[in-house]
């Protein structure tokens, strides 16, 4: 998947880096205090959807508050950080409201108009659409017609909005995006660079994150060659980078390559978040491989086994970006690593260029 923005103000921030992470309001125990925003240029808060019914943004006080307590710390941090509201997620439900809204231009104004009143109203820079994923041509279509209308209301406004987002994931289904209005009306994309496997196919373990796979196109150089290709900027392509693990159960605990037989879902149901990948590891002794061929580390205890990044494979990855030419990358998501182990990392790995 892919994320963009749009910048309405056609200032330096067209063309700086971008180092961001999602802020997730359902982590537990992390709140937009506990940022460390000198690691990060951008914020995302996750997720806001419209009234099924009314295709506006229905608010409850909680929310509100929510909203305003994160763009107001963030604001006023040190550094201070862009925030930009995310509207969408993954599923099904999410996928089907916004396919329904982006369909009649009555919808995408009601939309539109109430996503620009609420980022205004709480002081977000900027807005981000997380549709996963329009699923057909007609579709496409709308997503076109959807991200034109938005940009056009965005400029027209006094006080426009710096950025405008949109995310993609990185699958073969890429030719059917509607590339020159997304070169056109976004800022940047953010690539979903991860996901490529999980528990959802059960059978046999996978590199989540592959940045190569040379048994398969499931791989982020794919990926986003594949964007480029098609006629995306380089300047305009962000790289998303996972905070996360998936699990397996295998097979048998004599075979742990990737790739090797598994037979279900594997510690935390599947997945589990870095900081919990590093406890796994702890607690199991378990073994640790980096696997320069996928650029992914993996690990194994017993018949449990856990795909991943570490430091050392985002890293790597992060040279490769950087070497494409792309405009920076971002992380899923913020509160999943503690001590900020990777964030910091990558942040000094990739110098400003702003």
């Amino acid at each position: 998947m892919a994320m963009g923005s749009i910048d309405a103000t056609a200032s330096s921030s067209s063309s700086s880096t971008i180092k961001g992470s999602y802020y997730t309001s359902w982590t537990p125990d992390f709140a937009p205090s506990d940022i460390d925003t000198t690691l990060f240029t951008h914020i995302f808060y996750a997720f806001l959807s419209p009234s099924n019914i009314t295709f506006k943004f229905e608010l409850t006080e909680q929310t509100a508050v929510a909203l305003s307590n994160f763009t107001s710390t963030l604001r006023f941090a040190s550094p201070p950080v862009k925030t930009l509201l995310s509207i969408g997620g993954s599923g099904d439900i999410p996928a089907a409201l916004l396919a329904e809204i982006a369909s009649r231009r009555s919808s995408r104004k009601v939309f539109i108009n109430s996503s620009m009143e609420v980022a205004r109203k709480f002081g977000f820079d900027g807005l981000d659409l997380d549709w996963e994923w329009p699923k057909s041509p007609q579709e496409m279509d709308d997503l076109a017609h959807l991200l034109r209308a938005w940009r056009l209301e965005i400029i027209k406004r006094p006080e426009p909005l710096v950025y405008f987002a949109s995310d993609f994931f990185l699958d073969p289904v890429y030719r059917m995006y509607p590339v020159a209005a997304i070169r056109k009306n976004l800022d940047w994309i953010n690539a979903m660079c991860y996901d490529y496997h999980g528990a959802w196919d059960p059978s046999a373990t996978g590199a989540l994150a592959a940045f190569f796979d040379p048994k398969s196109n499931l791989s982020s150089i794919h990926g986003l060659k594949s964007w480029l290709q098609a006629g995306m900027p380089r300047n305009q392509v962000v790289m998303g980078l996972p905070l996360y693990g998936r699990t397996w159960e295998l097979k048998d605990p004599n075979v742990t390559n990737i790739g090797a037989p598994a037979v279900k879902a594997g510690p935390g149901d599947g997945v589990l978040p870095y900081a919990n990948v590093l406890e796994f590891n702890r607690n199991h002794s378990a073994t640790v491989v980096y696997d320069a061929e996928t650029v992914s580390t993996y690990s194994f205890s017993g018949t449990s086994w856990v795909g991943y990044d570490d430091v050392a494979s985002m890293m790597v990855k992060i040279g490769l970006a950087q070497a494409l030419g792309l405009r920076g990358y971002f992380f899923w998501a913020l509160g999943y690593e503690t001590e900020w182990q990777i964030s910091s990392q990558a942040s000094r790995a990739w110098i400003l260029d702003d």
